[in-house]
Parts: structure tokens; C-alpha cells; sequence
């Protein structure tokens, strides 16, 4: 499995929008980091998998192959923290893209400010996920084993590959089993207080963990929803 390991401030871009790719990648390099520029779903495809950066910017609608294709031909081999960039009035590929294994999305036309704060956020949590909480760098409840040091998880022995957003859910759930954590404990934890994400946004997460531990064990029903309160993880 691959891990955004090489260039953290390395950013790849794929929009068919030469416009968004100019303004976006100045602002980036402002910034300070290095800039990959894509028109092209196949090209930026090759491109990750060749040479992984640490985050990837990706727009869903682009002729040939479309975001939607490439993050489901990246999610077989890499959790590389990925934004889509969706179009404001379609919620469905904001959830699709979401279940699908995206890192999070913003919608089109946007603040360049905003999306390199949503960067910069998601590398932080890259960063958190080596050290979630400081007192403990394990969680060990039944079958499920996480390490913090090393970013695994694992459930009756089998590597569960998360995203980093489905880690720090996960872990947040497995720390205190039979807690219940609201919507808003696990939009702060995953995404931090700062930035608003939209319930559904969590609930999509939720549903993806869900089918990667079942994936692995069908009897998986240690993530509870309770309905108007949030979610908590009940241990075997």
C-alpha cells in the first residue's frame, strides 16, 4: 500500500480548468509548496501513482477519465488524502465522493484561501495521526488493534487501510468504548473546530468505515448510530 510519505508539501492538482490550476497553483507555491499541474484525469493518475505527493486536488467533472474514476483506481492501492472539487448544487457527488474513500470536497467557485486552509488542515491531521492522543500511541479493544506510531489498524489480525479522516473517526469511537460522540466531537476531531463540515459529510465517512470492516468481518456492528445523538463504539 502506498503512503503519502514522499513530499508532504508536494501537491498534485487535476482540474480541466487551466484558470483554476493557475490561481490555485500560484497561492500553493506562495505558500511554499511544490505544484504538479494536471488537465487530464489519465495524465494525473499516472502522475500519483508514479511519484506520490501528499495531498491531491482533484475535480470530479473532466472529459476522458473523471475525478470519480480516479480516486476508485487510487483507493486500490493508496490512502493519499484527496479533495474533490464538486460543483455547488451536486450533493450527490459530494456524498458519492465522500463514500468512496475522499478525504474531503469543496465546492466550485470557492475561496483559493479557503482550499489551501483545507489543505493545510488535512496535512495537520496527517501530522495528529502519528500522535492522536499524547499519552497513547496504541488502542487495543477486542479484535481491533491501532497504532498511531506506525498509522495502522487492524481488525481480528486483517490491515483495515483507512483514510486519514476514517483514523482519527475511528479512533476518537475506540477510545472511550460506549461513549457516544456527537456529530460535532467528530467534525472538531477530524477536521478541527475552525471549519465548517456538514453533518452529512460525517455520516458519509461513517458508512465507508462501516463497509471496510465488514469487507473483513460481515458480523462487524461495533459502530453504533444513535439516532439524534451521534455515534459510539461498543466493544466485543
Amino acid at each position: 500500500m502506498t503512503n503519502p510519505s514522499d513530499g508532504p508539501r508536494r501537491i498534485i492538482l487535476v482540474d480541466d480548468d487551466r484558470n483554476i490550476l493557475a490561481s490555485v497553483s500560484i497561492a500553493l507555491e506562495t505558500e511554499g509548496f511544490s505544484v504538479e499541474s494536471f488537465t487530464d484525469g489519465e495524465q494525473g493518475l499516472r502522475a500519483i501513482l508514479a511519484h506520490p505527493p501528499g495531498l491531491v486536488v482533484l475535480d470530479i467533472k473532466m472529459p476522458r477519465m473523471d475525478g470519480m474514476e480516479v480516486l476508485t483506481r487510487l483507493r486500490r492501492t493508496s490512502q493519499i488524502p484527496v479533495i474533490f472539487l464538486t460543483s455547488k448544487d451536486d450533493e450527490s457527488d459530494q456524498i458519492e465522493g465522500l463514500r468512496m474513500g475522499a478525504d474531503d470536497y469543496i465546492t466550485k467557485p470557492f475561496s483559493v484561501n479557503l482550499l489551501i486552509q483545507r489543505i493545510l488542515t488535512i496535512l495537520r491531521r496527517q501530522q495528529i495521526r502519528g500522535n492522536p492522543v499524547a499519552d497513547s500511541k496504541t488502542i487495543q479493544r477486542g479484535p481491533l488493534t491501532m497504532d498511531a506510531n506506525r498509522q495502522t489498524c487492524s481488525w481480528k489480525d486483517k490491515d483495515v487501510d483507512l483514510t486519514v479522516t476514517e483514523f482519527l473517526l475511528v479512533w476518537l469511537l475506540a477510545e472511550y468504548p460506549g461513549h457516544v460522540k456527537t456529530r460535532n466531537q467528530m467534525m472538531d476531531a477530524a477536521y478541527g473546530e475552525n471549519l465548517y463540515v456538514d453533518d452529512r459529510t460525517i455520516d458519509s465517512h461513517i458508512k465507508r468505515i462501516r463497509k471496510k470492516f465488514r469487507d473483513l468481518d460481515p458480523d462487524f456492528s461495533h459502530i453504533e448510530t444513535l439516532y439524534g445523538a451521534g455515534y459510539r463504539f461498543v466493544e466485543p
